[in-house]
């Protein structure tokens, strides 16, 4: 077990996850800008991280455990605690002659606000770490 440095760090590490995903799946819609019948792609994971997050800051107590009746049975699958994300496709924009539903302005204004978003949590992230530096720092100094 390594050292936890707050509940909240795990859910920041993987918001920024997925924000590299969605940066990747945005860079391939751009890619394909010409490519006929392409249709773009997007990934959401708000709902997975919100899951994530209540689970992680929930009381436990309330948790009703599976019984096994075997040591060789599966542990069972909570598909409520499924937290994935979900690819999708964005449409909504009128295709060209060759089918072809990629906006430019669309992905160009999607990878700014996801650039921005993980340029935030890379600060808090950073945040996060400092103050527990300072902490060690000030407890060196009282002895």
């Amino acid at each position: 077990m390594g050292l936890v440095i707050s509940r909240s760090h795990d859910i920041m590490k993987e918001a920024m996850d997925y924000r590299a995903a969605r940066q990747d799946m945005i860079a391939s819609n751009i890619a394909n800008a010409d490519t006929p019948n392409y249709r773009p792609r997007d990934i959401r994971f708000e709902e997975a991280l919100a899951q994530k997050s209540a689970e992680l800051y929930a009381d436990q107590s309330n948790t009703l455990q599976m019984a096994q009746t075997s040591g060789k049975h599966l542990n069972g699958f909570n598909s409520a605690s499924d937290t994935r994300a979900t690819t999708f496709f964005r449409d909504g924009h009128m295709a060209r002659n060759d089918g072809n539903s990629v906006d430019l302005d669309v992905e160009s204004s999607e990878m700014a606000k996801n650039s921005t978003m993980f340029n935030a949590l890379t600060a808090a992230i950073k945040k996060d770490s400092l103050i527990f530096k300072s902490v060690i720092d000030a407890s060196s100094k009282t002895s």
